[in-house]
This record gives structure tokens, sequence and C-alpha cells, in this order.
């Protein structure tokens, strides 16, 4: 497995233009929001509903930390929390009755659509065109952005 610096440095040298990098910054987190409430509405098994927490959102944020905590321990623990704030968030709505899958499409074809403008302005294809995983160091890339400007290593 490549370090969480090769996977940066790699996934960086598609996003060197300010107005990508800028459009990134909120849509990749969003995005990552939007595939979490797009799992919590799938309907659940029987046997999941017996806890009241279960859902496929959950299911699914299994492998993906456990991939973070691979890459890097810090990063995982920044990915952990902002898994917790998507999962809160869609427990929230839908116990405010707002229609969890509709809200999750929305914004999900509304981020990617700014990220193809993003990339369109950097004249370079997304990195994930190339490799898959980069769909999961893209939220990690946001992480350690933050982490940097708070002088926290990763």
């Amino acid at each position: 497995m490549r370090s969480v610096q090769q996977w940066f440095a790699e996934y960086g040298e598609s996003h060197q233009n300010p107005v990508n990098k800028s459009i990134h910054w909120f849509a990749v987190p969003v995005i990552y929001a939007a595939i979490t409430g797009l799992l919590w509405a799938i309907p659940q098994p029987q046997f999941m509903t017996a806890i009241p927490w279960l859902n496929w959102a959950v299911v699914a944020t299994v492998p993906v930390l456990l991939f973070y905590v691979a890459l890097s321990f810090p990063i995982a623990l920044g990915m952990t929390a902002l898994t917790v704030v998507c999962l809160w968030a869609w427990s929230l709505l839908q116990r405010l009755g707002i229609s969890v899958w509709q809200t999750a499409l929305g914004l999900f074809v509304v981020m990617w659509i700014f990220q193809f403008v993003g990339h369109a302005i950097e004249g370079k294809k997304p990195a994930f065109f190339k490799d898959l995983q980069f769909l999961l160091i893209g939220p990690a890339w946001v992480i350690a952005f933050i982490y940097r400007k708070l002088g926290i290593r990763y």
C-alpha cells in the first residue's frame, strides 16, 4: 500500500488550481456526507432493525475507516469525526421527517457538478479516473489540509 504522503502527492497533481482546490474543500466532504446519506436511506432487513443505530451507512463505514487506519491513524481519527457528524446529521434529518435519500441525492448531484467544473478549470481529469481508491483519498486530503493549517502531523 502506498504511504499517505504518496497518495496525497499523486492526488495533488490534479488539484493545483486554486479554484479547483476551493471547490474540492467543500464539495468532497459534502459528497462523502451524501454517500453516507444514500447508504443511510437503503431499507434495512429485519435482522438489522433490532439494533436502532445499525443501518447500511454504519456497516459501510467499517471497511472505509479501516482503510483510513491503515493509511494514517490521525487521518482515521479525522475521518471518524467526519463520519460521526454525517451519521448524526442524517439521523437528525430523518427524525425531522426530511427525506434523507432525496436530500443526499440532490447534494451528491450538485457537488459532482461542482467537482467536474473544478476539473474543467484545472484542465486535468479527476484522480479517481486513474484509480478508484482516490474516491477515498479525496476526503482524507481535505482532512490533511485542515491538519496542516492546525499544525497537526499525520
